[in-house]
C-alpha cells in the first residue's frame, strides 16, 4: 500500500504542477525531475518485490536521464542545450543571428526608426536607416551584412556604396568577457569545447565566403580569443 500510496501522491503532485505552473517552466521541471522520480519509484517497486514494474521504470529512468543530459542538465548546465543566437551591439543597431539557420534580425537603438525591428521594415527604410548610420562603421557593418542576407541585390540597384560592408569596422573599444559569451551564443561560464564548438559553428554561417560579413567574422573570432585566454 505505502508504494501505491506514493504513486497517488505524485499523481497529485504533477497535476497540481500542470495548473499553477507556467508551461517552459514546468517543462524544465519534469526534465529535471521525472528521471530521479522514475529511479525512485523503481528502486521503491524492486524492494517490495514487483521486479517488472521496478525494472521498467528504472530503465525509463535511465533512458531520459541519457537523452536530457545528465547532471548537466540537472543543474542547468551548459553543453548542446544553450542558447540558439549569438547578440552583437553597436552604436545604432542591437543584432541576432540565429546558428541553425544563419539569418539576422535586428533592433535599431536610435534615430528616426528607433524602436524598429529590422524584418518588419522594408527595403526603402532601411536603406534610409543605412543613410543615418553612414558614420557609424560597425552599425554600418552590421546592416550591410543584414541587407546582403534580406535582398541580395540591393547594391546592384545603385542604393548604396557597394564596398562599404566590406571595410573593417573600426572598434568601439576592448570586447569584454560578457560581450564575448554574447557574441557566441554562450551562457558565462561555458568550458573550452564549448567555445570552440560554438565558434566553428558560427562561422559557418557568418564568414563571408558563405554569405556573411568580415565585420561578424572579426567579431566572433575576438570573442573566441578573448574567452579561449581567460581559460588559459
Amino acid at each position: 500500500m505505502t508504494f501505491i500510496t506514493g504513486l497517488i501522491a505524485f499523481g497529485l503532485i504533477a497535476a497540481v504542477l500542470f495548473v499553477v505552473v507556467p508551461a517552459a517552466q514546468l517543462a524544465t521541471i519534469i526534465r529535471r525531475a521525472l528521471p530521479v522520480t522514475l529511479f525512485v519509484l523503481g528502486g521503491g517497486a524492486l524492494l517490495l518485490g514487483r521486479a517488472g514494474l521496478g525494472m521498467m521504470m528504472v530503465m525509463g529512468g535511465a533512458a531520459l536521464w541519457r537523452r536530457w543530459g545528465g547532471v548537466s542538465q540537472m543543474f542547468g548546465g551548459g553543453g548542446s542545450s544553450g542558447p540558439s543566437k549569438s547578440s552583437v551591439r553597436s552604436a545604432a543597431l542591437e543584432m541576432e543571428l540565429d546558428h541553425d539557420s544563419g539569418e539576422m534580425n535586428g533592433i535599431v537603438l536610435v534615430g528616426r526608426h528607433e524602436g524598429r525591428v529590422l524584418d518588419e521594415m522594408d527595403e526603402a527604410d532601411i536603406l534610409d536607416l543605412r543613410s543615418e548610420v553612414v558614420d557609424d562603421g560597425q552599425s554600418l557593418a552590421l546592416l550591410d551584412a543584414y541587407l546582403d542576407r534580406r535582398f541580395p541585390a540591393w547594391r546592384e540597384d545603385g542604393e548604396g556604396d557597394a564596398g562599404a560592408g566590406q571595410t573593417a569596422a573600426p572598434s568601439t573599444g576592448p570586447m569584454g568577457e560578457q560581450e564575448a559569451y554574447e557574441v557566441l551564443g554562450l551562457a558565462a561560464g561555458a568550458g573550452i569545447d564549448e567555445i570552440k564548438a560554438a565558434h566553428r559553428r558560427l562561422m559557418k554561417t557568418a564568414h563571408p565566403d558563405s554569405g556573411g560579413s568580415t565585420f561578424l567574422a572579426a567579431k566572433i573570432n575576438e570573442a573566441k580569443d578573448i574567452l579561449l585566454r581567460a581559460h588559459g
